[in-house]
């Protein structure tokens, strides 16, 4: 889309819309119990470094690709590989820092560190977008895993010992909702920078017609 924008961001150009409200909603609630149930069955449970990579590893890319998918206008496929890495590393770190533990506390603290490293990658993506405040991508992420995490232990408490990759649909409402607020957020600085680009860059080359 860059000959589109004729500015430096080649994710946004004036004229395009912002995803449809229903599409990262739904790709969060499809996403993570699906790549957290895909990951339980292939890897089990999250009690070992390997289980916590490669379950990290298949969640993540499921949760990535149906989040590309939601914002496949703005983003390219390398969404899918930062939050598949993310998840992989950051659940491996988490979850071996509270030594696999699955209190409450400690299902928040291996939250927030994957959503740290999995938040961290993804600004990395939105970044080289173009995106302005791609920082709160990742200062948003950690709390909101953590928190997600947090309600789903209330409502999956009688399974919770099969140690999961991630959350379930329950803490997926509040991940949802959090992120798509504040992707809608960066997304309207986008646009406003990329329109002033644009008259500022026409209004330059009226000058120069004269």
């Amino acid at each position: 889309m860059t000959s589109l924008l004729q500015t430096t961001s080649p994710a946004v150009s004036a004229t395009v819309s912002r995803p449809r409200a229903w599409a990262w909603p739904l790709a969060a609630l499809l996403g993570f119990p699906i790549g957290g149930y895909a990951a339980n069955i292939v890897v089990g449970a999250v009690d070992s470094v390997g289980a916590a990579i490669a379950g990290g590893l298949i969640a993540g890319a499921i949760v990535g690709a149906a989040q590309w998918l939601a914002l496949r206008q703005f983003v390219p496929w390398l969404w899918i590989a930062a939050t598949s890495l993310g998840m992989g590393v950051g659940l491996a770190v988490g979850a071996a820092v509270v030594d696999y533990g699955i209190d409450r506390g400690e299902l928040m603290l291996m939250g927030a560190i994957t959503g740290l490293a999995a938040g961290g990658l993804q600004a990395l993506v939105l970044a080289r977008q173009g995106f302005d405040g791609a920082t709160w991508w990742v200062a948003a992420n950690p709390p909101t895993w953590a928190l997600a995490w947090l309600i789903s232990s209330y409502v999956i408490s009688a399974n919770i010992d099969e140690r999961f990759t991630n959350f379930g649909a329950s803490g997926t409402l509040l991940y949802a909702l959090v992120t798509g607020l504040l992707f809608g957020f960066l997304f309207r600085r986008m646009k406003a920078r990329v329109s002033l680009e644009n008259t500022r860059t026409a209004a330059s080359r009226a000058q120069k017609a004269f």
